[in-house]
């Protein structure tokens, strides 16, 4: 990112308003950046960033849409594990910004989102503009999918909110929290800088160590078991948190299950790990689980949903449940899933149990097994047919060696047998809610937080995906974000094909019939074109295997030389396997 970037020019602040005390606090906060789309009810704030603060700590990160903005933090909690901040003008922009928030939530990652509202007092609001920006209870629209809200009434009160908000989204189980500031108190005249909180007084709440007597229990089940079997969720991007999930695995001889929706948290071509990852499961991870005499989910994703998918007896399996969920499940949404039968719940983060246990049992943080090596050189000159997203993958990964790549996201036809994770940065997971629209966001926000990391950052997004939120691309071109978006270009929202065919069949109706109102075709869309209109370097329509292998080297030396970079690549159409069965099962 370019340091002279919106410089503004210098300001010399004699007289003090209430959001210059609220900037100050965000940089006491220790927040890099600020997301935002420009609003009306936050223009206090926005001057006070811009000209007591000189637009730096926090930068701003202008976005061309509220649901960007959103995204472009989640995507940077889930590289730093550390919130990044988001203004949202009123109600309007909260609206906008609402699908990403739930994202956000279902992905329980940590997030600063402020807004803003017209006057409260009903006498100082300008007609028609400011009554329309005014909410009685604005965070009603996103209560049910924020960790914490208040809209305080004085510059006091906001300050003090901003504190609390910043404690609260980072105490685990994280997630988003907002807060949003009366027009008036940002834009009231104050007469010197009042005391900000202080931070050292206000630390993060930290969980109940794991004690030994609960560490003793599991190591006692899993000493009596012959085939346990771990599942590893939501754990951290910790290097040393990733080698301790390996000792503990070898340790026992557990096998170990991954999915495509959270992040990389074990090795996937590892010996011990079982089947491929994916967003449902697969035939032999399911056969490993029903085989299974332990069963111990570490923050797993839907653990009750996955014992019956893979057709096991809950009652009668022995089941242990690590998972702090509990202490955000509500009556509104049900991302928490159905409720698991366990003979052990552990209310703690699993990558602190994991090193409990561990540390009680002897076991060294690391791993003895090596890892097989990379699949042998993928030939691009010998293929021939259309491009399908297996080869997408060969492609990819053949022109990714000698790269340290993470994977930032993924799309839902990809195969899990093409992944090859071997640390917890290799890839960062889905967004937590199914929302589609938030891949190039947050593929922007992931993109910024890697910056300096010596990773080169890439994204697998669908078409509908990219076309949705192809404007956060702007975002990534004027900051001078490094990354590399392939679209897998299938021209059609294909998910809902499946379920089309799905649907057909049951009825006997015709197949043929299921890509009508499915079909991104006729015309076909210039996503080339669209990724150019925002700044981006980009290549495609791509067809064949000859062309892509051509332009994923050209690409790939744009983005070593600080470059946007987006190619689209038509391919055919299909699913794997486990994808297809899990997306169309009863």
């Amino acid at each position: 990112m370019h340091d002279d970037l919106d410089r503004p020019v210098a300001c010399d602040v004699t007289t003090l308003y209430g959001s210059d005390a609220i900037g100050r606090m965000l940089r006491h906060l220790n927040v890099p950046f600020v997301a935002l789309n420009p609003g009306s009810s936050f223009r206090g704030l926005h001057d006070s960033l811009v000209n007591d603060l000189g637009n730096r700590n926090p930068q701003m990160l202008l976005c061309l849409h509220e649901e960007h903005a959103v995204a472009i933090a989640h995507g940077w909690a889930k590289v730093t594990g550390t919130p990044l901040a988001v203004i949202l003008h009123a109600n309007v922009g909260l609206m906008h910004a609402a699908m990403a928030l739930y994202n956000a939530w279902c992905d329980r990652v940590p997030m600063l989102v402020y807004g803003a509202t017209g006057p409260v007092d009903a006498d100082k609001r300008r007609p028609w503009i400011d009554w329309l920006h005014t909410s009685r209870d604005q965070a009603a629209i996103v209560r049910p999918y924020v960790k914490w809200d208040d809209q305080p009434a004085s510059l006091a009160a906001s300050l003090a909110s901003m504190q609390r908000a910043a404690t609260i989204t980072q105490t685990a189980p994280k997630a988003p929290t907002y807060v949003c500031f009366d027009v008036s108190v940002q834009e009231q005249k104050i007469d010197e800088m009042p005391p900000l909180p202080d931070a050292a007084k206000h630390p993060v709440p930290q969980l109940p160590q794991v004690t030994e007597t609960e560490a003793t229990r599991i190591l006692a089940m899993l000493r009596e078991a012959d085939q346990p079997v771990f599942l590893m969720g939501r754990v951290s991007r910790d290097s040393g948190d990733w080698d301790r999930r390996v000792g503990l695995a070898e340790a026992f001889g557990a096998r170990v299950l991954t999915d495509i929706k959270t992040a990389a948290a074990f090795p996937t071509k590892h010996p011990l790990h079982a089947g491929s990852p994916s967003y449902f499961l697969s035939a032999e991870a399911s056969k490993v689980i029903v085989e299974a005499d332990l069963l111990v989910f570490f923050d797993w994703v839907d653990p009750a949903g996955t014992m019956k998918q893979a057709g096991v007896d809950a009652a009668s399996s022995k089941v242990v449940n690590v998972t702090l969920e509990p202490l955000l499940q509500n009556g509104w949404s049900l991302d928490h899933q159905a409720q698991p039968q366990s003979d052990f719940s552990l209310l703690a983060d699993p990558d602190a149990v994991i090193a409990a246990l561990c540390e009680v049992a002897g076991i060294s943080g690391q791993g003895k097994t090596s890892l097989p090596a990379p699949a042998a050189a993928f030939d691009p000159a010998a293929q021939t047919g259309p491009v399908t997203i297996d080869a997408l993958a060969d492609h990819l990964s053949a022109r990714l060696v000698g790269h340290e790549a993470t994977l930032m996201r993924l799309t839902l036809s990809w195969n899990g047998d093409k992944c090859d994770f071997r640390s917890p940065l290799d890839y960062l997971g889905y967004d937590g809610g199914a929302g589609i629209g938030s891949g190039p966001g947050m593929a922007v926000g992931s993109a910024l937080a890697l910056q300096g990391s010596g990773r080169l950052p890439v994204a697998v997004l669908g078409d509908g995906d990219f076309l949705m939120g192809a404007t956060a691309i702007w975002t990534a071109v004027h900051h001078s974000v490094p990354m590399l978006i392939v679209v897998a270009n299938n021209r059609s929202y294909f998910n809902d094909e499946v379920h089309q065919e799905r649907v057909a069949r049951m009825r006997d109706r015709p197949v043929e019939n299921k890509h009508v109102g499915q079909a991104i075709t006729g015309p076909d869309i210039d996503i080339a074109a669209m990724a150019r209109a925002q700044g981006a370097t980009a290549f495609g329509p791509v067809e064949g295997h000859a062309a892509l292998d051509d332009v994923l080297s050209q690409a790939l030396d744009r983005v070593a030389a600080g470059g946007t970079v987006v190619i689209d690549v038509r391919i055919a159409q299909g699913y794997s396997a486990a994808m297809t069965e899990g997306m169309t099962q009863e």
